[in-house]
């Protein structure tokens, strides 16, 4: 029996079901690895970041034998799809003072409703949100639909897509959303002093690219590189010209999206959330 892993589920008040959920496994499995089975190393990760706590106050049979990456590298995903949705909401929710996105679209969070009402939540209670996103008719947007293998006509509509989609943000306070011109060898996602690194790759969508999870610490230097690198891309980038690019006939409908009071009904009486 793991006591370990059961009693930190019990401290985070999380069920067996909502584990399984959030890792996208069977709940059998989950069961398992509290009867005493050895997770895979990036399931070991994943929990140990849903929960928390450290992997080796889990599993300490399995990461004594492993050295350290360094005090601030928390986990490392195969993937970014791998990363668990519920750690993405962590990552946003624990914000106070900060939240940096730096993509080229960031569509998979441009389209998560739930994850635009954290962000707006948290610039209304005082963090400041900075939104940088590739100009749409940049050479560098192209240059990277290319090195994707989608082309670069569609990754300009993607990221007009996320404009779309990220304009209501534009009217909250705190939140500021700008376009830059810049070759990113990295997408950035900060909250503070938690930082979500997805790694790029010729030939490789940013999806199916592998995330670093970092945690800054003021005498560590292995965060530097990546908020100077949103530090310098924020000043040169500029805020995007929505009356001329996007004359979106939706905004009411985003609006509604981001009021955590809106209701299903009225919801259902718009067409659901748009895709």
């Amino acid at each position: 029996m793991n006591d370990n892993l059961r009693h930190a589920l019990a401290q985070a008040r999380m069920r067996t079901i909502d584990v399984a959920a959030s890792l996208a496994v069977d709940p059998k499995t989950v069961d398992r690895w509290l009867k005493g089975r050895i997770p895979h190393p990036r399931h070991r990760w994943a929990v140990a970041d849903l929960l928390n706590v450290d992997e080796a106050d889990l599993w300490p049979e399995a990461a004594k034998p492993h050295r350290p990456i360094g005090p601030e590298i928390k986990a490392v995903y195969p993937h970014r799809w791998a990363v668990p949705q519920a750690l993405w909401r962590q990552l946003f929710t624990s914000a106070r003072q900060q939240i940096d996105i730096l993509v080229y679209s960031g569509l998979f969070l441009a389209e998560d409703v739930g994850t635009l009402r954290l962000i707006a939540g948290r610039a209304e209670a005082g963090a400041r949100v900075r939104i940088m996103l590739g100009d749409p008719g940049s050479p560098q947007v192209a240059s990277r639909g290319v090195d994707e293998g989608i082309g670069p006509d569609v990754m300009t509509a993607r990221i007009k897509n996320a404009l779309k989609l990220y304009r209501p943000l534009q009217d909250v306070e705190g939140v500021e959303i700008r376009l830059h011109r810049t070759v990113l060898y990295n997408s950035i996602y900060r909250a503070d002093d938690d930082i979500l690194v997805n790694l790029h790759a010729y030939g490789t969508p940013a999806a199916q690219a592998p995330v670093m999870h970092i945690r800054n610490h003021d005498d560590i230097t292995t965060a530097t590189a990546y908020l100077t690198s949103i530090e310098r891309t924020w000043t040169d980038a500029v805020p995007p010209s929505y009356g001329l690019t996007m004359a979106s006939n939706r905004d009411a409908e985003f609006h509604m999206m981001l009021d955590a009071s809106a209701s299903p009904d009225a919801l259902h009486d718009h067409g659901g959330w748009p895709t």
